[in-house]
């Protein structure tokens, strides 16, 4: 599944295409996605033009003067600027065709992304409205996670991987901002202190911000905007590594279940 670092580097390689430029046509050839998209999209979108496009939590949002497209990637999808004459594939659901000739296509194998309209401000949708904060931004930080914490028995990997608590650390980035941080992944959230949130807060951030910078993980689907993909899997410390030699220590990582997710972690450097 694209993760926050993924959707990022979506966004800031669509702006510079399709910021400013007016919607002349969107093609949908599969209406059926994790929800029905909106009939009349096309009628809605047609001589509007896009104002913005942002991301929140890991969701895609082209903003306009009535109303806000929220798009979603869901497991498998992706979006590339192409010429308007590019022929389609068998996967690619929808087009929006800009003015100046840009069509931004959405391609989804699996079907369980989103593209959805809303005329309200987006942060009320009931998709966005309850999420975490941003741990990019300012209001996350080690003094959020200490206070959220309290009282909480589930392992701190389950809880930096709560949208409610924090947006966009998905498994990758858990297990390897927990190894930076030298937390085991199955300490009780509750049991952490508030010095090692201050430092785990850091190392979210970082890992986060070298993904991006490095274009995302490859992984299964995820290419940006010009089908490239990202490059961020071949500094991996510890995902994906189980029985290889930390590179920390040389002791071998150990792999582990949580919430049905792959958990590496070594045993030496993260207690």
């Amino acid at each position: 599944m694209p993760e926050l670092p993924e959707v990022e580097t979506t966004a800031r390689g669509i702006a510079p295409h399709v910021e400013g430029q007016t919607v002349k046509q969107v093609i949908i050839r599969q209406p059926q996605l994790r929800w029905l998209v909106p009939e009349n999209l096309n009628g809605t979108l047609t001589n509007l033009n896009i104002r913005l496009v942002s991301r929140r939590a890991k969701y895609l949002l082209f903003t306009t003067d009535v109303g806000t497209i929220i798009l979603h990637l869901g497991m498998s999808g992706s979006l590339r600027i192409l010429p308007e004459e590019k022929t389609a594939d068998k996967h690619d659901h929808i087009d929006f065709i800009f003015n100046n000739g840009t069509l931004l296509r959405y391609n989804d194998p699996r079907r369980f992304g989103a593209v959805l309209w809303t005329t309200f401000p987006p942060a009320e949708h009931s998709l966005l409205k309850d999420l975490g904060p941003e741990p990019l931004l300012s209001d996350f930080d080690g003094n959020h996670l200490y206070q959220h914490s309290r009282k909480r028995t589930v392992p701190v990997k389950s809880f930096i991987m709560d949208s409610h608590i924090v947006v966009g650390v998905g498994n990758i980035y858990a297990n390897e901002a927990l190894f930076m941080a030298g937390i085991h992944p199955s300490r009780h959230a509750g049991k952490i202190s508030l010095a090692r949130y201050q430092r785990l807060a850091g190392c979210i951030k970082t890992v986060l911000q070298n993904a991006i910078q490095q274009g995302g993980t490859t992984l299964r689907n995820f290419v940006n905007e010009a089908g490239n993909p990202g490059y961020f899997k071949q500094q991996l410390r510890v995902y994906g590594r189980a029985g290889l030699p930390c590179i920390q220590c040389l002791q071998l990582l150990t792999e582990i279940r949580i919430a049905n997710r792959s958990t590496v972690f070594c045993i030496n450097c993260q207690h």
